[in-house]
């Protein structure tokens, strides 16, 4: 399946975790060395531009962190991206450059490159965000099953195994997603698609589409 391979979905030069994309096919299989890679290359970040300004958690001097937001351990917030007001970044979060992390958004295990937005009430887990993404307002992704088996990418040429328990979504660059959608557990958006708003995604959306229902997805001209 090229469409769902990282190469068809990311620039990979639009994200400071390049390397944790190496010798892997599907962006999904990053998803459980997102941790251990923070830490390592945490600590090779150059200290006239980070700060380490708790245990495994860098922040770049350029960044604009609001007071009131909560950052937890491992994560790097690269140059001048914005933390907002009551953002809740869990762990295991890179933060990109010019990237927006806002008001009451809350992170976890996840990779936002470059210039991604997700500013009003968003929910990002077990996720990878590519240049440029936008979440509307309130849009989420849901990232267990409720029968909390193993999640499945599903496509229309059949089902690809994952073999993980958790796992939000993928978004290709140039993503736009409407608000209050709902991303389920394993969906894969290819790059400069159009989610309209209060949808609800499952499985892979093409890239370069219009999706406005499971049934109706146009493609762009």
């Amino acid at each position: 399946m090229e469409e769902l391979k990282i190469s068809s979905l990311y620039s990979l030069d639009e994200t400071i975790a390049a390397e944790l994309f190496t010798g892997v096919t599907y962006p999904w299989e990053v998803l459980p060395k997102i941790k251990d890679f923070i830490i390592a290359l945490g600590k090779t970040l150059p200290a006239e531009k980070f700060d380490e300004v708790k245990e495994n958690v860098w922040i770049a001097k350029s960044a604009n962190v609001y007071p009131t937001a909560h950052i937890n351990g491992p994560a790097i917030i690269d140059e001048e991206a914005e933390v907002r007001h009551c953002a809740f970044i869990r762990g295991n979060a890179i933060v990109g450059k010019g990237a927006v992390v806002g008001n009451s958004t809350e992170l976890k295990n996840v990779v936002l490159f470059n210039k991604v937005q997700v500013p009003h009430y968003n929910y990002v887990g077990d996720s990878v965000l590519g240049f440029k993404a936008h979440m509307g307002a309130g849009s989420i992704t849901s990232n267990v099953k409720s029968d909390k088996t193993l999640v499945k990418v599903h496509t229309g040429n059949g089902d690809l195994e994952t073999g993980l328990k958790k796992f939000g979504a993928m978004l290709g660059d140039n993503v736009e997603v409407g608000c209050n959608s709902v991303l389920n557990p394993g969906t894969v958006i290819g790059k400069s698609t159009n989610i309209y708003p209060t949808s609800m995604v499952r499985g892979f959306v093409p890239a370069n589409s219009i999706y406005k229902t499971k049934t109706e997805i146009a493609e762009k001209y």
